[in-house]
Formats: structure tokens, C-alpha cells, sequence
């Protein structure tokens, strides 16, 4: 089935918007999606991890394929209009702000526990657990994701001096440091002295601080797919909408971390 724009045998369309072709991409992300999410519950439960793995597969691929058809339209003959652009910066605006909603269901209950409110928890974190020191791997760690975004940020303004290997080079950096501070965070997971299964504070720990190394991970393959682009020429100081929106979602991903680390690692410390 083609669009509209296409089957008028040429003629241009009477308005400025871009009517994308039906596309199979949103159902195998969902799908793919559903699975991911079963298999992490079956993960939390001792089971397998290989329906985890399977569904994070499908969407890693549903990514690859949404964002090759995203570029396409981007390079071809004017799809991006003016208005489109408007369109797309703020569908990725409330995306954002949706994504932040969802980190706040993690911190009402932190807040609900840590703060007494609940009355079966009576000391935070409950028990004698012991938890993280926060001024030895999660500062490192805070420290790798907060250059990450000076990094992207100094390799941004290459845009507008139209220094390409300084674009280059920056998103290659901060996508580096992202990679790294999932590393150090599985480190981290790997020495911890307490288990999901644990108690509240573990499973809103590893629930938070591990939705947002997903994040994370999500946020590197979009520098990554940024940072081919710019090597290929597609962004200039004119044109650069999914720079920005990488750019943004990047910036996102700090400030979450710096409030995690501050609840989650200093606070507990104290």
C-alpha cells in the first residue's frame, strides 16, 4: 500500500505533512517488547534468561530497521518538512516527559519506604543489610556518565564550525563512556551484598538503577546510529533533528542517574 503522496501519480500533496507508509516495525517492537518483559519476570522468578535475551533481540532489531526507514525519509525528497520536524520534536519532547513519569513510579516507592510512610518497614534501608558505598564504584560511575554528556556536548558544537571529525569524535566518546558505565554498573551488580528477592529496598534498587542502565543501553545504540550519520555527512548546522533528539534523550539519562546516585547510593549511606 503506498501513500497518499505516492498515488497521485506525481502531483505534490496539498499540505506540508509526511504520511508514512504503513509499516510492520510498531508490531514487532511490541511483540518483542512482551516478550522481553516475560522473560524478565521468568528471570526475576530463577528461570532461564533466554526469553529475556530473545525479546531484547527483536526489539534491538525492530531499532536497527525503525531507525534505517527513519533515516531513509529523512534523506529523501523533502519528507522532513518544517512542520514534520515541529512534529517530531515534539512527539520526542513527550516521550521524555513520559519516560520521566515512569521513573517517578520508581521514586514514590523509594519515598513510600524511605521516609517511614509504610508502616511494615520501620529502619531504611530495613535490616542490617548492607548497602553500597557511594564515594567508590557508583561515583566512578556517576562521574563516566555526567563526562559522557560534556563530551557529547563539546562534540555537538562541531555543528555549527562545521568541524565534522570534532561531531565525530564526540559522539564516539560519549557512546564510549556509555558502554563503559554499563560495564562498571554489572561490576557493581556482581559485588552486591544483597539479592532482588531480599526485601523492598533491593527490589526497588535493581528495578530503578537497572531500567535505567536499560536506558542506558538504548541511549548508546541511538549515539552509535548518530554517530555513522555523522560520518556519512547527513547532519549540518541547518539539519540535525536526530542529533538532538539523541542529544535529549542523552541529557535525560544524566539527570535521572544524578538523582538515583543521590537517593539510592548517598542517602542509604548516611
Amino acid at each position: 500500500m503506498s501513500s497518499p503522496e505516492s498515488s497521485s501519480a506525481g502531483h505534490a500533496p496539498g499540505h506540508p505533512f509526511h504520511l508514512v507508509n504503513p509499516s510492520p516495525w510498531p508490531v514487532l517492537g511490541a511483540i518483542g517488547a512482551f516478550v522481553m518483559a516475560y522473560g524478565g519476570v521468568e528471570v526475576m522468578h530463577d528461570g532461564p534468561p533466554w526469553i529475556l535475551l530473545a525479546g531484547l533481540a527483536v526489539v534491538v532489531l525492530t531499532m536497527a530497521l525503525w531507525w534505517r526507514d527513519v533515516v531513509r525519509e529523512s534523506r529523501a525528497g523533502g519528507h522532513h518538512t518544517r512542520p514534520v520536524r515541529f512534529g517530531l520534536r515534539t512527539g520526542m519532547g513527550l516521550f521524555i516527559a513520559s519516560e520521566v513519569m515512569f521513573f517517578v513510579a520508581f521514586f514514590w516507592a523509594y519515598f513510600h519506604n524511605a521516609f517511614l510512610f509504610s508502616p511494615v518497614v520501620e529502619r531504611w534501608p530495613p535490616g542490617d543489610m548492607a548497602v553500597f558505598d557511594p564515594w567508590g564504584l557508583p561515583l566512578i560511575n556517576t562521574v563516566v556518565l555526567v563526562t559522557s554528556g560534556g563530551v557529547l556536548m563539546w562534540g555537538r558544537g562541531g555543528l555549527d564550525t562545521g568541524d565534522r571529525r570534532r561531531l565525530v569524535l564526540g559522539l564516539a566518546g560519549a557512546a564510549l563512556l556509555g558502554a563503559a558505565f554499563l560495564v562498571l554498573q554489572v561490576i557493581e551488580y556482581a559485588h552486591a551484598a544483597f539479592a532482588f528477592t531480599d526485601g523492598i529496598y533491593p527490589s526497588v534498587f535493581f528495578m530503578a538503577t537497572g531500567f535505567h542502565g536499560f536506558h542506558v543501553f538504548v541511549g548508546v545504540c541511538f549515539l552509535l546510529v548518530c554517530l555513522v550519520r555523522a560520518r556519512a555527512g547527513h547532519f549540518s548546522a541547518e539539519k540535525h533533528l536526530g542529533l538532538q533528539a539523541a542529544e535529549w534523550y542523552w541529557h535525560f539519562v544524566d539527570v535521572v542517574w544524578l538523582f538515583l546516585f543521590g537517593w539510592f547510593y548517598v542517602y542509604v549511606a548516611l
